[in-house]
């Protein structure tokens, strides 16, 4: 029998190292489904619940591996459910590639069932889309939407109709006049920028006698070389949270978090510097930058489209961040005045006092849940892999987990989707089964998608089992959290309870349900038993806490105008008393531990 279209597209992705695939099935698709069945599970298709998680996999494993995620969705709704999760991968430049399928050539521009036109659909969220109306462009047109996702860091969308998977393959088309023979391979190309500028950005920064450096996900590989330069420099290093991983939390001079979610002392140094260095990050949040004209800046970007549109930089070095940091280091010189770093070393010491007090505090017998991630902070496994969801979760998350060297951690970062928390998770398990695995979700996100997908965990339940562990913190407060704090403060509003109110559920019994395990903690006393009873687990599972959701996400500093809008909204507000009681409680910790004369060891 002679070889398909399908069975080709297998190979091909073989080649090109992919030996997983996430999606869920549809007759658009069914050459595909064979070929999967005759390949024998290289590549292994992985059955998700849902199109959009397939895609919040693919868009996860590019994030832990560094390697080309790829899913698959049959034609019309399928390929439609794709998209959320795909425009995650673009907006966050990880390579994804999407195959889907389409109805036969025939029937297109007939109104068939399930025709879309798939090609304007993908048009926005990819960076190659082609559909394949022969099998001879089959080669090409794969290795052209791998070779663009990898290039660009986006997304790449190959549309085979149903005919065409199961049309014989030409591997190798007709030399004729039209055919274009393709190569699977790539390299990461060296980018740096040119020695003025390099020059100009040293001058700048030797200059500066309170140097902040802001790191983003495009500094993942340069961790030496920026310790290094921070060392040279006597900076400190806040991180974006899609550059969380790039530095582990320890060092003395990392202040973590910035923005609305960050920390006091990421804002202290960024709001008192007077030369501002990003690395890799496209942060966006003009009201958690220093003014302009406050200061001097260099930026490290690769991307030339990026640089120098969230702050006005004197230095522009388009570059990849290793290689350019590598070019800088021997321009630098060491600064001996180190009273900056100092004065930055002392604001960390004294926000982790602040973490720790605000994260001891219980009120009315309920679990904090800023002690939730505290106290597991220093449980956690070595090589931990961390994915958060977007929601209040997220703030825990980002300030009260530490990273220590080796480990992983993300999120959806430029999207803020719902949703991802769990998929990444799943998909990190597949990437590194000897690694432990940990998502923090909010009961909002576990309600929207992540119940269904631990329906995915039982069906690969043999392979999510055992050591290390699997889990999946569910932060139960039965409120859509985020949102009602913004409504508060950036709306005025008081909460609205036909929004926000979340029904509540028994999420650890539903777990024991699918055959993992479920434990549920409502005690404050229980916290760190619940998590060690949980990291010694021998199947994956669902730790569930029933948290308080009074307790504010306090920004590092608090806007004028949110201020106002926020006490608006609590004189009408249903939860007023409680929110009044634990916003003094938590930000008077803040405003002992800053008292002239307090000493953090």
């Amino acid at each position: 029998m002679a070889q398909q279209v399908a069975d080709y597209v297998l190979q091909r992705l073989r080649e090109w190292g992919v030996h997983r695939v996430y999606g869920y099935p549809g007759d658009g698709i069914n050459g595909m489904l064979g070929a999967f069945d005759r390949a024998k599970g290289d590549p292994e298709f992985i059955q998700t619940r849902h199109e959009e998680m397939a895609a919040f996999m693919a868009c996860g494993h590019a994030k832990f591996t560094g390697e080309v995620g790829v899913c698959a969705a049959t034609s019309g709704p399928g390929a439609i459910h794709l998209l959320n999760g795909l425009y995650d991968a673009k907006l966050d430049h990880q390579p994804v590639v999407a195959v889907v399928g389409q109805q036969k050539r025939l029937a297109q521009g007939t109104h068939y069932q399930q025709e879309v036109g798939l090609e304007q659909l993908f048009s926005d969220v990819s960076e190659f889309c082609q559909i394949v109306m022969h099998p001879g462009q089959m080669r090409h047109v794969l290795d052209r939407a791998f070779k663009t996702a990898l290039t660009t860091r986006s997304v790449a969308t190959v549309i085979i109709p149903e005919d065409i998977q199961e049309s014989e393959a030409q591997p190798s088309p007709p030399k004729t006049h039209g055919s274009v023979y393709s190569s699977v391979g790539w390299s990461q190309p060296r980018v740096l920028p040119n020695k003025e500028e390099l020059r100009k950005a040293a001058d700048i920064l030797n200059e500066g006698r309170k140097v902040a450096i802001l790191i983003g996900q495009g500094a993942a590989n340069a961790e030496a070389e920026v310790v290094e330069v921070a060392e040279l420099l006597g900076a400190g290093v806040a991180k974006a949270l899609l550059g969380r991983e790039v530095v582990p939390d320890d060092l003395p001079f990392v202040t973590g978090p910035i923005g609305l979610l960050g920390s006091k002392a990421s804002d202290d140094m960024i709001m008192n510097c007077d030369t501002l260095f990003m690395i890799g990050s496209s942060f966006p949040y003009a009201e958690w930058l220093p003014d302009e004209g406050q200061c001097k800046g260099v930026e490290i970007d690769i991307d030339g489209r990026m640089i120098g549109i969230r702050y006005p930089m004197d230095a522009h070095l388009v570059g990849d961040s290793k290689e350019t940091l590598r070019e800088l280091i021997p321009l630098l010189q060491r600064k001996e005045d180190r009273s900056w770093r100092e004065q930055i070393e002392e604001n960390i010491r004294t926000w982790n006092t602040v973490l720790e007090k605000r994260a001891a505090q219980t009120f009315d017998g309920k679990i904090n849940p800023q002690a939730v991630a505290h106290q597991v902070s220093s449980m956690l496994p070595d090589g931990a892999i961390l994915t958060a969801d977007s929601g209040s979760a997220t703030n825990w998350w980002a300030r009260h987990i530490k990273l220590r060297k080796g480990m992983q951690a993300s999120l959806s970062g430029t999207l803020a989707t719902m949703g991802p928390g769990v998929p990444y998770a799943i998909a990190a398990r597949f990437a590194y089964p000897d690694r432990p695995v940990i998502a923090f979700v909010g009961d909002g996100a576990f309600q929207m998608n992540g119940m269904n997908e631990m329906i995915t965990v039982k069906r690969y339940a043999e392979r999510m089992a055992g050591s290390p562990p699997l889990i999946f913190c569910v932060l139960n407060n039965q409120d859509l959290n985020q949102v009602t704090w913004e409504q508060r403060a950036m709306g005025g509003d008081p909460k609205y309870e036909g929004s926000q109110y979340l029904p509540d559920f028994p999420y650890a019994e539903y777990a024991e349900l699918a055959g993992l395990r479920g434990i549920r903690c409502d005690d404050p006393k229980k916290v760190t038993s619940s998590w060690e009873e949980a990291l010694a687990a021998d199947r994956p599972v669902v730790l569930e806490f029933v948290v308080d959701n009074e307790i504010a996400p306090i920004p590092p500093h608090i806007m004028k105008e949110q201020g106002k809008k926020a006490a608006k909204a609590a004189v009408r507000d249903p939860e007023r008393t409680g929110i009044a009681t634990r916003g003094f409680r938590q930000k008077l910790t803040e405003v002992y531990e800053n008292l002239p004369g307090r000493k953090h060891d």
